[in-house]
């Protein structure tokens, strides 16, 4: 599959990128910065390749969109007019420094149904927002905590669980994109532990589910 990871150049689109690219998909790696993108491309290896934002999203048939939370409204208006129809996987978190270890739920509720609203014609899909970039870069370990996803659109959830189960993890299905809200809200919470307790990667894991396969 081709997955366009926008805002690659980032420690945890190197993380995806290495993970999906070890897995045989084809990552495209965008960055407003079109030399940067190149070079994590090289980096990533395993046919990674490196552009604009706006040219990766045009070629990949699911684009996660991995930037900060200052940038993600003027970034999906950019990379809009070729997002049309496909999944975006909407991975920000609304933390605004320096107070990273308290929820601030943006208007719109949460960064994901901004991104729908703003997006009416593509697929948006929550996830990965309690994955550190540590663990993601550690391409010889499975990911220890469960991937929670939501989104309004079945089929779109499915292909990103798929892509959650390339990357090491356990995806579970945790209901429509409103419950982004609670996805969002608790990496607030998880620094705030990896501070407290002296751990990097505080994560999460749904007790009475069946074990992983």
């Amino acid at each position: 599959m081709h997955v366009a990871i926008v805002g690659g150049t980032g420690k945890e689109g190197r993380g995806l990128g290495l993970r999906w690219a070890r897995a045989g998909h084809h990552v495209l790696i965008g960055s407003r910065d079109v030399e940067r993108a190149k070079a994590r491309a090289l980096e990533i290896g395993g046919g990674a390749v490196g552009d604009d934002n706006l040219a990766v999203v045009a070629a990949a048939e699911v684009v996660v969109l991995s930037v900060p939370f200052s940038a993600h409204e003027s970034t999906i208006a950019s990379i809009a007019p070729a997002l049309e129809g496909k999944i975006l996987v909407d991975i920000t978190v609304p933390l605004k420094p320096p107070k990273v270890m308290q929820v601030h739920l943006p208007e719109g509720q949460s960064c994901a149904l901004r991104a729908q609203a703003a997006l009416p014609k593509s697929r948006v899909v929550a996830a990965l927002h309690h994955v550190g970039s540590a663990h993601l870069a550690d391409v010889a370990h499975r990911i220890e905590g469960d991937v929670l996803i939501c989104g309004d659109d079945a089929a779109a959830k499915e292909v990103v669980v798929r892509l959650i189960e390339d990357l090491g993890g356990r995806a579970l299905d945790a209901g429509a994109l409103c419950n982004s809200i609670a996805l969002e809200s608790m990496t607030p919470v998880l620094l705030y532990l990896n501070k407290r307790y002296g751990v990097a990667g505080a994560g999460l894991q749904i007790t009475g589910m069946p074990p992983r396969s």
